[in-house]
């Protein structure tokens, strides 16, 4: 007999509010008049409504992706080094932006606890019988309902008592009603980089980055807004952070920042599709990533990644091969503009840069690097002489990547995977399958293996289903809890299991499978079941780099054969070393 066939109506990306993720004091559902009242505040008030899609327009951008929030006195609004993905804009009150560091207990935030040897030993004799054992208790310790889906559990903001003692003694800047932050760190997917409090009473919007995105995207004023911010509040700061600008002085530095220019390369959402197109070929991935700079043209000017990864490739017979990869932090142009400014050549660029993904790059030209930062540049920061017998004369020095072979290289960029900090590696000539890695994993984990010993394998290493911790962590984003988070100590990517709402957004946004749902069970092998649904409670499980254990990762020190590696990708000198050993 045929089963009856159950149609559900497709998850939409507004069927869940952003003011519904939060309840209790701190919000409240949107209305048609919060939106009405909202759109005569200046920045809203110059967008155009006729630029936004009918299947996104403007009101239903505020209605759906924005919330109403109060903070009292002693609040703290965003902590520098939290990852975020909203920005908030004042409505009425103030807040205060605190110019220096301070310890981390003043702010609300606590120390990882790692457990002490003692600790750690006797996990040998509790870890549970069964796997996915584990209690779901309140913090008074009677059962505590897990919830499915839907709504999640009240959420505070970080209240500090001492709050107005720790700004009248810190430096601060005031932002007042009308004014915006928060918007680099949840467009980039990077920390705060600093903390915000409030002490009197302050309402404010918060808008989430689909939302942000979508009126960036469609509002030229309010993206003029946004870079106008971030060439006054941050993009002198990020231009000290790279070599060749250190030794400017403060006047010659902001001529140099009002004639940087910001590009946004590719597409934000790049994860979306990356999972239907990762096993196509070679050529056809480079066809479809948009390019930065194009190998044999006018070396214009330097860029310098701002966030996210761009592919350094060169011609290489009939094709091209890649030959680094370039992420936060680092340049592209640099080393043809100093040749052709010393030699008084002509350059042009020796390789192309594509965007993985999406970039966002800052575009310094040509003239003004040639004006400003070549006749003051330290000496040995310029390119070595090349000599002209050299069948490479002119090119760029090799990076550390050049002493990955070619086919791993792209197999490394095609995959995405430069963007773990903590990937891992197994060298399949070594490994011996026995499974010590596993074990102690689950030993470690209450027998709850946190990885499977599975995986994409390249030139006899296999790169596991293990989170890699990435540099950029798309598996946060959207998560209605914020159950899967950094740590504030280390940054690992780490799930609160007590917030974990099993929703399974982060599995789904994973782009590299790395994330399980997992069944939770008590002491006897039952189950938990949802109450309102009569379902099996799920959990999000991923590996946590045994955050609070002594001696790191248990897989990797439990291999008798050195065949299992944590390897930062960004680090391509110790990378290199490992694919390369005998």
């Amino acid at each position: 007999m045929a089963q009856d066939i159950i149609n559900i109506k497709r998850p939409q990306r507004w069927d869940v509010p952003f003011w519904s993720e939060l309840a209790g004091d701190l919000t409240r559902e949107m209305t048609a008049a919060d939106v009405d009242r909202l759109l005569q505040f200046p920045l809203f008030q110059q967008m155009d409504p006729k630029r936004f899609s009918a299947a996104s327009p403007l009101r239903d951008v505020l209605l759906n992706d924005a919330r109403l929030r109060t903070f009292k006195p002693g609040d703290i609004v965003v902590r520098q080094g939290d990852y975020g993905s909203s920005a908030f804009i004042i409505l009425t009150g103030a807040a205060r932006v605190l110019l220096e560091k301070i310890d981390d207990s003043l702010i609300g935030r606590q120390p990882s606890q790692r457990k002490n040897f003692f600790a750690a030993l006797s996990q040998l004799w509790k870890t549970p019988a069964l796997p996915e054992v584990r209690p779901f208790l309140n913090d008074g310790g009677r059962p505590r309902p897990a919830r499915a889906g839907g709504q999640v559990a009240a959420e505070t903001a970080v209240f500090v008592q001492d709050v107005t003692a720790i700004l009248r003694d810190k430096r601060t800047a005031v932002l007042k009603e009308g004014e915006l932050f928060g918007e680099i760190a949840a467009l980039s997917r990077t920390p705060r980089t600093t903390t915000v409090a409030v002490d009197c009473p302050t309402e404010m919007l918060e808008i989430r980055w689909q939302g942000l995105r979508e009126i960036r995207l469609r509002s030229p004023e309010f993206k003029e807004h946004i870079d106008r911010l971030y060439r006054e509040r941050s993009l002198k700061t990020h231009l000290l952070e790279t070599e060749m600008f250190k030794h400017l002085d403060d006047a010659t530095l902001e001529q140099v920042a009002q004639a940087t220019e910001f590009l946004t390369i590719g597409d934000f959402d790049w994860y979306a599709d990356f999972a239907k197109g990762r096993q196509a070929a070679a050529a056809e991935q480079l066809r479809q990533e948009p390019v930065v700079a194009r190998q044999g043209h006018y070396a214009n000017g330097v860029y310098l990644i701002r966030s996210g990864f761009a592919r350094l490739s060169e011609t290489y017979n009939h094709g091209e091969r890649t030959v680094s990869y370039l992420g936060r932090g680092q340049t592209f142009g640099f080393e043809e503009l100093a040749r052709n400014w010393r030699d008084k050549s002509q350059l042009p660029f020796q390789r192309s840069l594509r965007a993985l993904g999406y970039v966002d790059v800052l575009f310094v030209p040509t003239q003004i690097v040639e004006q400003y930062v070549l006749p003051t540049l330290p000496a040995p920061l310029l390119p070595a002489e090349a000599e002209p017998e050299h069948p490479a004369a002119g090119r760029p020095r090799e990076a550390p990547a050049a002493k990955i072979r070619p086919e791993m290289m792209e197999f490394i960029v095609d995959q995405r995977l430069i963007n773990g900090t903590a990937t891992m590696i197994i060298d399949l000539n070594r490994c011996t399958r026995c499974d010590d890695c596993v074990r102690a994993c689950a030993a470690t984990h209450d027998n709850n293996p946190r990885f499977i010993r599975h995986g994409q394998v390249n030139d006899g290493f296999m790169i596991a289903n293990s989170c890699m911790h990435c540099l950029d962590p798309i598996c946060m984003i959207g998560c209605p809890t914020g159950a899967i988070h950094r740590d504030s100590a280390h940054g690992r990517v780490v799930i609160n299991d007590l917030t974990c709402i099993g929703c399974a957004t982060c599995a789904n946004s994973c782009p590299y499978d790395n994330i399980q749902m997992v069944t939770p069970r008590n002491a006897e092998g039952q189950p938990f079941y949802d109450q309102a649904t009569n379902q099996p409670i799920q959990k999000a499980a991923k590996c946590d780099l045994c955050s609070n254990q002594i001696t790191g990762p248990a897989c990797a020190n439990a291999c008798p054969h050195d065949a299992l590696h944590r390897v930062n990708m960004r680090d391509m000198g110790p990378l290199a070393v490992l694919l390369n050993r005998q």
